[in-house]
């Protein structure tokens, strides 16, 4: 019997509460397909029916049963499936014939209890790779914004997209989606009104806002309108191998954007303000690492200047599987052209984790962090990028080296074989909370006022020097007498 797309037949795998959940709203909403049954583990729920639907189980003996019948669509509704066991599913799924697979976001996205199909995404290779979340209980940590008035920087990014998805969760109470880019504020305002028409986060006003972190003026002018009880700090120019050939951009934009925001949010009273910083910060080779060094140091110096009841504070991390920009979407591209899949080291690695966790981390850390702190979130172990290239291409249906080549090309400018989470004279202490640690900061200070001095007439056209304006032979060589660990280079253009 062949399928019906305009009524495909709809398995759920999982028959707890985010299964349940999805089955509901198929059901008010015919026009999604209808439900052959639900697919679990659980002895206690096979063979019963839960509002009229079968539960089949166990789920792997059950999939490879279905091969025989192929049916339209499997809906993976497990938050708390490891990789490991969505890994196998997968290609379960995908040997059984099924057309369509979906995931519901994992633990870290949906508040306990409260699931929406319109939050069911295609599957693709970030759900199966790396190590497995840590479910935090996303409504216990969010509780802390409930009703308040929230800028995300940066918010149509691949970070400041997802704490703005999130954030609906929390119920606060106006979402300003901040950032210069007006297509990509326009995608995810349009995301959040949809996932609100869907159930999620409907008493939350979403206000987009364009406007430029550079422009002084404008920020403390807009600071003080939105009268924002928290800023989540997530804009930057972040493309390593792209602000090495932009190094003035990445410091106007990262250096002097934050420190016009920071200023901008002390003027106007803003309670918490969190910056998402990067492990490229930690005596960091590149520019883009150094600008978001500086960036750390600014907001640790915000706090001298806070009221009593006002927190400035860092929260960094490593790589997030699946940003813009990032390697995940790169490896996808050259996969579907046939290869070769391009990779700088066979020894080149990574700290990684999914956006969701980092992001639910972010607003956590938040919520507990105190001001002029900075927290580490805890990456787990490295991963090879030659094994990242492995599995996307598997992922695919191919098989390496045979199928799809791998070419090592060499590292870039501003590329380190390993990165670290933390610096030499640095070092980490527990907190009360898990994944999230305490960044003990030791050495020599930083002067802040000298460096950005010494910057400003690079980013700043100053008529008594006008040589130095736009110049990156001069921009690199101010950064390395404050930032000395950054990579000198023997061809650096004036311009």
């Amino acid at each position: 019997m062949g399928s019906n797309p305009d009524n495909p037949r709809v398995y759920i795998i999982g028959a707890g509460f985010a299964g349940r959940g999805i089955a509901r709203e198929i059901r008010e909403k015919s026009v999604f397909g209808s439900i052959v049954a639900f697919l679990d583990d659980d002895e206690a729920k096979v063979g019963r029916r839960i509002d009229g639907v079968p539960v089949l189980g166990p789920i792997k003996d059950v999939v490879r049963l279905l091969a025989r019948a192929p049916a339209d669509e499997a809906i993976i509704a497990m938050p708390s499936a490891s990789r490991e066991f969505l890994r196998e599913l997968y290609y379960l799924l995908k040997d059984a014939g099924f057309s369509r697979i979906r995931i519901v976001p994992d633990i870290a996205q949906i508040v306990e209890g409260d699931a929406h199909l319109v939050q069911a995404r295609e599957i693709d290779p970030q759900d199966l790779l790396g190590r497995s979340p840590v479910a935090i209980g996303l409504k216990k940590s969010i509780q802390w914004l409930a009703g308040k008035r929230v800028i995300v920087t940066g918010a149509g990014g691949s970070i400041g997209s997802e704490l703005s998805r999130q954030l609906l969760s929390a119920g606060v109470e106006r979402l300003y989606l901040f950032g210069h880019g007006e297509n990509s504020i326009y995608q995810i305002d349009r995301e959040l009104r949809a996932l609100q028409a869907g159930g999620v986060g409907v008493s939350t006003a979403i206000v987009p806002v364009i406007g430029e972190l550079k422009d002084r003026d404008y920020m403390t002018n807009v600071c003080r309108r939105l009268k924002a009880d928290v800023v989540f700090h997530a804009a930057a120019y972040k493309h390593v191998p792209m602000m090495e050939a932009n190094t003035v951009a990445a410091i106007d934009n990262n250096v002097f954007g934050t420190k016009n925001l920071v200023d901008a949010c002390l003027s106007s009273g803003v309670k918490r303000f969190v910056l998402v910083s990067t492990d490229k910060a930690v005596e960091p080779l590149c520019v883009y690492g150094a600008s978001k060094y500086i960036s750390e140091r600014i907001v640790m110096d915000a706090q001298a200047k806070a009221g009593r009841d006002e927190h400035y504070m860092v929260v960094r991390f490593g790589n997030v599987l699946g940003s813009r920009g990032s390697i995940l979407p790169l490896f996808m591209q050259q996969v579907s052209r046939g290869g070769p899949v391009t990779v700088t080291d066979p020894l080149a690695s990574r700290f990684f984790m999914t956006i969701p966790e980092a992001c639910s981390l972010v607003l956590k850390a938040g919520g507990v962090g105190s001001g002029g702190e900075s927290y580490l979130l805890d990456m787990g172990d490295p991963i090879l990028i030659r094994e990242l290239a492995e599995q996307v291409i598997r992922f695919s249906g191919f098989v390496p080296y045979d199928d799809i080549k791998i070419d090592y090309i060499g590292l870039r400018p501003g590329e380190r074989l390993a990165e670290k989470l933390f610096a030499d004279d640095e070092s980490l202490e527990p907190t009360d909370f898990p994944r999230i640690n305490r960044l003990e900061r030791g050495g020599s200070g930083f002067d802040l006022a000298k460096a950005l001095e010494a910057l400003g007439p690079i980013c700043f056209l100053d008529g008594s020097r006008p040589e130095s304006y736009r110049n990156r032979r001069l921009l690199r060589g101010a950064l390395r007498s404050f930032v000395p660990t950054v990579e000198e280079t023997q061809d650096e253009p004036e311009y």
